[in-house]
C-alpha cells in the first residue's frame, strides 16, 4: 500500500542506487516529456514528501531541477544492476529509466511525472501539511488544520494531504479503529483530535525501512491489521464482525462495537 512509509522507503531504495551518480541516460516514456533527456545531471538527493517522490538533480552551469513523481496506488520504483533484466513489473507500464554507472532505476505506473526547477517544488507539494516523516511534523499544525473543518468526518480528515501527508486508507482505519472512532465522527466531535493525529505518526513511522506494513505488531501474514482489509471477520478485541463501506471515493473498516456511533 503505497502510503507515506512506502514513499519513504522507495525514496531510500533509488538513494541506494543512483544518489550521488552521474546519468548516463534517461528514457522518458511518458508525452510531455518524451523529448527530455538527462544525460549528464547528478542526482543529488532522493527525498519523499508525503506520498510524493523527489528526485532532485544538479548540473554545473544549470538551474536545478526535480524530477517528481506520485505513485497512488500502483506505481512504484525498482532499481537493477546494470544488464539485470527488469523484471518489476509488464515493460508497458515503465513511464521513466534513469540509468548510471552503477545502477538503473525504472518506474512503473507513475502518477503526476513532472520535471520543474528544483526552485518551483511548492508549485507541487506547497498544498501539503506537514510531513508525517519530514523535519516539518508538526502535530500542533496538523491539528490546527483539521479542527479548521469542524463539520468534515474525520476519517475524510486524516486522509486530506493538506491536514498532514502520508496518510492513506490503511492508516486512516487503524488510527480510527485504535482510537475507537465511528469513521463518520465530525471532527468538532472528537474529543483528543492530538491523540489522534499523533497516533497516526507513530504507526507510519513504525514501518519505515520494512515493506511489510503493520500496526498489530505483528508481520505475521493475516495478522498485521486490526480492520483493514478484514470485511466480516471477527474483530480482534470483541469479536464483532467488521464492517466495510464506502466513504467518499474511498473505503473504510471499522468494528460497530468497539468505534461506535456518536449518540
Amino acid at each position: 500500500m503505497p502510503e507515506g512509509d512506502t514513499v519513504w522507503n522507495t525514496a531510500r531504495v533509488l538513494e541506494r542506487a543512483i544518489q550521488g551518480e552521474v546519468l548516463t541516460g534517461s528514457d522518458f516514456r511518458v508525452p510531455q516529456l518524451a523529448a527530455k533527456d538527462l544525460t549528464g545531471w547528478t542526482v543529488a538527493e532522493s527525498a519523499s514528501r508525503g506520498k510524493h517522490l523527489l528526485l532532485r538533480l544538479t548540473r554545473d552551469g544549470d538551474q536545478p531541477l526535480t524530477l517528481h513523481s506520485h505513485l497512488r496506488m500502483d506505481g512504484a520504483w525498482r532499481a537493477y544492476a546494470p544488464g539485470e533484466r527488469w523484471a518489476g513489473r509488464p515493460a508497458h507500464l515503465i513511464r521513466v529509466v534513469l540509468k548510471t554507472a552503477r545502477s538503473v532505476a525504472v518506474g512503473y505506473h507513475l502518477h503526476e511525472l513532472a520535471l520543474v526547477p528544483t526552485a518551483d517544488e511548492d508549485s507541487l507539494v506547497g498544498h501539503l501539511g506537514p510531513d508525517l516523516l519530514g523535519a516539518d511534523w508538526d502535530p500542533d499544525e496538523a491539528v490546527r488544520r483539521i479542527a479548521a473543518s469542524p463539520d468534515v468526518p474525520i476519517a475524510e480528515a486524516l486522509l486530506d494531504q493538506r491536514n498532514l501527508a502520508g496518510v492513506g486508507n490503511l492508516y486512516k482505519a487503524e488510527t480510527l479503529f485504535l482510537r475507537g472512532l465511528w469513521p463518520w465522527t465530525p471532527v468538532s466531535a472528537v474529543r483528543n483530535l492530538e491523540g489522534a493525529v499523533k497516533l497516526a505518526q507513530k504507526l507510519v513511522a513504525s514501518n519505515r525501512g520494512r515493506w511489510t506494513q503493520t500496526t498489530t505488531g505483528s508481520l505475521r501474514r493475516g495478522q498485521t491489521s486490526y480492520v483493514y482489509g478484514r470485511r466480516a471477520q471477527p474483530c480482534r478485541r470483541c469479536g464483532s464482525a467488521i464492517q466495510k463501506e464506502d466513504q467518499e471515493e474511498r473505503i473504510t473498516y471499522w468494528c460497530p462495537r468497539c468505534q461506535p456511533k456518536p449518540s
